[in-house]
């Protein structure tokens, strides 16, 4: 068999074993006229390369922009519109977006946008990319200092997942896109967290991680089905995000940058000491899970005076209601789900008590 496929309402994932032919097949199925591959400096060197035998007999126009995720603006995305202009896209017109999670989220931004929305499909080529932003639909670009501040919810028409790309990742890319793996599993069953818990970063099972990837993105697309909107449900997703996107930002702002999936897993730290304080999260699981988090991640140093800043980035996310609470999804227990938790500012800063002492610091 080629591939397996999980059929969705709006999106086809499909899990490769042999890429040219899984392309072709696909790109086959989709009506368009001209064929557009948007990468950035990084993929365009290190992952276009396996498509060229396709590539050489396609005529495919390809974009580039600036790689990691401060290029996720508005110039790079005007670049693109501009490319997709002045090469002839029309509304027809089919974009291929072959990167990590910042070039499938401007890239699937870009194609909601120009003429009013055209087809594209995602190719991830990081494990994050594979398991959160090449799925689920949301798109968007970063502005004003703000992650993700501008988007639209427009699905690919498909997504390729091909394990030949993540063999070339280094152990730090492996573990940011695992840390959204355990988010999945921890908002799933007890089976999928304790399968995780086994995972060794220093001797990567390649198709063992491939089978996981697999299974972590059907756990989203479930979600993502139910609300695609993000109404309900699907705020799941952002469990361990509201802690994680604050330490993101800081990071950035204090000019020593984090990889987006350790801010999840140290944000993972400090929302499961809440869903412990607020909902009952049993204790034994949340040492266990912090336990590995340690291990892994390590541990980004902050101190009880960026407390109340990190608390202002916090009530600024999109996510809340209100800008004076902080909105949380919480767990009650590995895969009972408590959306709209509000965390009270001396509870966060505890939670914030709780990860320091828990790494260490």
């Amino acid at each position: 068999m080629a591939h397996q496929h999980i059929e969705m309402n709006m999106q086809r994932i499909i899990k490769s074993t042999n890429l040219i032919s899984d392309i072709e097949k696909i790109v086959a199925e989709i009506k368009h006229d001209k064929l557009f591959v948007l990468t950035d400096e990084h993929t365009a060197n290190l992952c276009l390369p396996l498509l060229d035998p396709w590539i050489a007999v396609k005529d495919v126009s390809r974009v580039v922009i600036p790689a990691n995720d401060t290029n996720k603006t508005l110039e790079n995305l005007a670049h693109i519109w501009k490319h997709l202009t002045q090469n002839g896209a029309t509304r027809h017109s089919l974009l291929i977006n072959l990167g990590g999670g910042m070039v499938t989220d401007i890239g699937g931004f870009a194609a909601a946008t120009f003429k009013r929305g055209i087809t594209y499909i995602n190719i991830p080529t990081t494990l994050l990319g594979a398991v959160d932003a090449a799925v689920g639909g949301k798109t968007g670009i970063n502005f004003e200092g703000f992650k993700n501040e501008i988007g639209a919810f427009y699905p690919a028409a498909c997504v390729l997942i091909s394990s030949r790309f993540f063999s070339s990742l280094g152990r730090k890319d492996i573990l940011s896109g695992f840390s959204e793996m355990l988010k999945h599993a921890l908002i799933n069953s007890e089976a999928e967290w304790k399968k995780l818990l086994t995972f060794d970063a220093g001797d990567i099972d390649y198709e063992w991680l491939t089978d996981a990837v697999f299974r972590s993105v059907s756990i989203k697309e479930e979600i993502v089905k139910k609300d695609p909107f993000e109404h309900n449900i699907r705020k799941a997703l952002n469990l361990g995000h509201t802690v994680g996107h604050a330490f993101e930002s800081f990071a950035l702002e204090t000019e020593r940058p984090v990889l987006h999936g350790y801010a999840v897993a140290w944000g993972l730290i400090s929302e499961l000491y809440l869903s412990h304080r607020v909902c009952g999260f049993p204790k034994e699981e949340l040492q266990k899970t912090v336990r590995f988090i340690h291990r892994n991640y390590g541990a980004f140093a902050l101190d009880c005076d960026d407390y109340e800043h990190l608390y202002d980035i916090m009530t600024h996310d999109k996510k809340n209601a209100n800008a004076s609470s902080v909105n949380f999804t919480l767990l009650s227990g590995i895969g009972d789900i408590q959306i709209n938790r509000v965390a009270g500012k001396d509870l966060i800063f505890q939670s914030l008590d709780f990860y320091r002492d828990s790494v260490g610091l």
